[in-house]
């Protein structure tokens, strides 16, 4: 467990139909879905070659009554989930769902001070004991904050963490901070765009064929939002909705499959956003993931 603390250990997709979104993932990434629901509580795992990884389940009516709309959320590893708790509010971050025992382990669901929402997760009963590689298939290899303002939401991370800067740029102008946990880079923080509604996390799935998966996204009645795009490092990506709307991305290498062109509509957004995300990839040093 403590290679997993201050990292991404957990992921939990809240949907309106569980059964779809399930097959859909299955088609795109090549997870493994098994229903281990309880007389409590409908829920599907999802497993990366037979290693469990995450969960599906029905948004609460409650969440629903609020407005709740489906949305992937991350699950932090923490070894003092009430002491998390308190510091999040400490550092003017939000409390949605308290310290609560659920079956994947004690949880409390959170948001930053701008908003974004994330999930912690105090011994989990599922997930890897040792973090594997960012590049393994299936896994869940980056994690991307769209920030409200991203100069200043970095500190809030790195006390409640330890997160650090995991590259030489600090001026507040270089717009795409790369981030490590436990010494190893996982991820980058943005400050979104306003074609971007909320600040949010968007966690990026491990795919052998980025041309095949995105394929699978339009088959499956979901929509490419972005990309595909090469990086420098020779990976692909490829930002994404799902067929209940909730976003997630997508990276891996270009395969042989092909790559479908974006229509107009999908054009227009990335060059609003995928040009400065793909130039500032560029402009700042990369690990290959």
């Amino acid at each position: 467990m403590a290679d997993q603390l201050g990292r991404f250990a957990w992921y939990e997709l809240l949907t309106t139909d569980v059964a779809a979104a399930g097959a859909f993932y299955r088609k795109v990434v090549g997870w493994g879905v098994k229903d281990e629901s309880t007389t409590e509580l409908s829920y599907s795992m999802l497993r990366s070659g037979g290693t469990p990884l995450g969960g599906l389940m029905d948004i609460p009516e409650e969440g629903l009554r609020s407005g709740a709309t489906p949305r992937w959320m991350g699950y932090v590893a923490v070894d003092d989930l009430d002491g998390t708790a308190a510091q999040i509010r400490r550092l003017e971050g939000t409390i949605f769902v308290p310290p609560t025992d659920t079956n994947i382990g004690r949880i409390a669901v959170v948001a930053d001070p701008q908003k974004a929402t994330f999930g912690l997760i105090e011994k989990p009963a599922y997930g890897r004991w040792k973090p594997g590689r960012l590049d393994e298939p299936g896994r869940i290899g980056w994690h991307e904050l769209l920030a409200a303002d991203r100069t200043v939401i970095f500190d809030f991370y790195r006390e409640l963490f330890g997160w650090q800067k995991a590259d030489a740029q600090t001026d507040p102008a270089d717009w795409y901070q790369l981030f490590s946990a436990g010494g190893q880079t996982v991820g980058g923080m943005l400050t979104k765009f306003s074609s971007v509604a909320q600040p949010c996390w968007l966690h990026y799935f491990n795919v052998d064929d980025i041309g095949a998966a995105t394929k699978h996204v339009n088959a499956g009645g979901g929509r490419i939002l972005q990309g595909p795009i090469e990086l420098p490092d020779g990976c692909w990506i490829a930002r994404c909705v799902d067929p209940q709307g909730a976003l997630f991305a997508l990276q891996g290498a270009r395969g042989h499959a092909g790559i479908e062109p974006s229509s107009a509509s999908e054009v227009g957004w990335s060059a609003k956003w995928g040009g400065v995300a793909s130039q500032g990839r560029i402009v700042l040093p990369k690990p290959k993931r």
